[in-house]
């Protein structure tokens, strides 16, 4: 684990006191070197944190977060009593004394010592949640999609620019060690794949039925509609309605097309889209969605495919596929699912096995599983110099097919692995962002053109034809 710590030791009011200085001093600096100014602050014994949306994905990034040094859960805040008390009850047990609160105002107003927030709430009140605890003072940690809205989501870069907050937005996997060796060692220094010339990505999923509610745990539907649901049903399955979320394309697509965007370094020029609901009557948004993008980059265009589907699981699993006319690159967060490979015309890859840039397959190095029969590389097929025809080829015998068989890809693996909760680097980053003033790996400028770049699916998949952005639509 990261030292935190130096050997003074460093009291709350020194860390709050410092904080409350530093903001005076980087009031009018340019907010991309807000970083490393709070820095300043890194002594500090201990960051305070509170959770609002205690469901599924604020017990996710929790339970990551809860193995750092220095984290300590002050409260957690849900409209869901019965949420909301397993949260309490989790952290109690690691001996967290995590205030409970149903309203989110109450709690940035009456807990005084909150350094940090996590907001994992649905993504429709991912800007509210988050320009609210901006202005409270606090640095806030918001999951993916940024918002539902290219509106909600400007609205979170601007205020974190006017309250000099840092904002990180939870595409995880730009803080996975795998992922960022994959992007700086694989593809940039060794330049593996050459030029990169196609990408694609999906997430499968089999079909599943709707969340429902435990027996005696309804909300009753005057506190619903307080907070913005129409009913029981909505509220449990809200990533599937249009008022409150951005489908499957934001919900699954949006961590791998921000991977695009972040592993080229560039923003697409068009997209065109289709989709619909296909398969659950119920729902409001696409149960399946293909997207296809067009990157401009120095070496030439990129063509780039998106697909999600809910109704199967078949096709591979969830991963990011990176072609180029020397290797190609499969990654995911899943390492099964992650494999280098070589093309036969590609200079040879052995001096980038003892650089540590990548390992043979068989070395049991950054891969669970050994070599498996279909990565085996085969001998390039030797062409025939000329194909006879006609008479010639009655005459020697059975006709013989001009079938140019492209030499099978040599499969690679790289040396990294991840032993840890993949969402913790990423909170590890925030957290050191606050403290030691490390660069934020998606802060919310970033954040802002992946969501630009995802909604413009469900954009495409209604108008039923090709849209294009401008370099504009993606700065807020």
């Amino acid at each position: 684990m990261p030292d935190y710590f130096s050997s003074s030791p460093v009291t709350r009011r020194d860390f709050l006191s410092t904080s409350a200085k530093l903001g005076a001093v980087i009031a009018a600096a340019p907010y991309i070197s807000r970083g490393a100014e709070v820095g300043a602050a890194r002594n500090a014994d201990t960051v305070n944190v509170a959770l609002i949306g205690c469901g599924a994905e604020g017990t996710i990034l929790t339970n990551a977060a809860l193995p750092i040094p220095g984290i300590r859960f002050v409260a957690v805040c849900d409209i869901w009593g019965y949420n909301r008390t397993s949260s309490e009850r989790r952290l109690k047990k690691y001996n967290h004394e995590a205030k409970p609160f149903e309203d989110y105002k109450e709690m940035l107003a009456t807990v005084k010592d909150i350094d940090a927030v996590i907001v994992a709430t649905p993504d429709f009140m991912h800007a509210e949640h988050t320009n609210a605890a901006l202005k409270a003072g606090k640095h806030v940690y918001c999951e993916k999609l940024m918002s539902n809205t290219v509106e909600g989501a400007r609205s979170m870069v601007l205020t974190s620019r006017e309250t000099k907050k840092l904002l990180q937005i939870g595409h995880q996997r730009r803080s996975n060690p795998r992922y960022l060796h994959a992007r700086d060692k694989v593809v940039r220094d060794a330049r593996l794949l050459g030029r990169i010339t196609n990408i694609s990505g999906q997430w499968h999923r089999a079909v599943t039925d709707d969340f429902g509610v435990p027996k005696g745990q309804e909300i009753p539907a005057d506190k619903l509609a307080k907070y913005g649901y129409s009913n029981m049903h909505e509220f449990r399955n809200w990533r599937w309605f249009k008022k409150y979320a951005g489908g499957v394309v934001s919900d699954l697509g949006a961590h791998q097309i921000d991977v695009y965007n972040w592993m080229l370094g560039t923003n697409p020029r068009m997209c065109i889209a289709s989709g619909g609901v296909d398969y659950y009557k119920t729902h409001e948004w696409y149960d399946n969605a293909i997207g296809v993008y067009e990157y401009p980059t120095k070496e030439g265009v990129v063509r780039a495919t998106y697909e999600v589907l809910t109704t199967t699981s078949a096709g591979g699993g969830y991963h990011e596929y990176f072609m180029g006319d020397e290797g190609s690159l499969k990654m995911s967060e899943n390492p099964k699912f992650t494999k280098l490979y070589r093309e036969a015309r590609a200079p040879e890859w052995d001096q980038f096995v003892t650089q540590k840039v990548i390992s043979r397959p068989d070395s049991g190095e950054g891969a669970l599983t050994g070599l498996k029969p279909w990565d085996k590389p085969r001998q390039r097929l030797p062409m025939p110099s000329k194909v006879p025809t006609g008479a010639a080829a009655s005459a020697g015998g059975p006709a013989k097919v001009d079938v140019r068989e492209t030499a099978q890809l040599s499969a690679w693996d790289m040396p990294v692995t991840l032993d840890k909760a993949i969402h913790q680097p990423h909170l590890e980053n925030f957290f050191d962002a606050m403290r030691k003033g490390a660069k934020l790996n998606c802060p919310g400028e970033e954040a802002f053109a992946s969501a630009v770049t995802v909604l413009k699916v469900n954009e495409a998949i209604a108008a039923q034809r090709m849209l294009t952005f401008s370099p504009n639509d993606f700065v807020a």
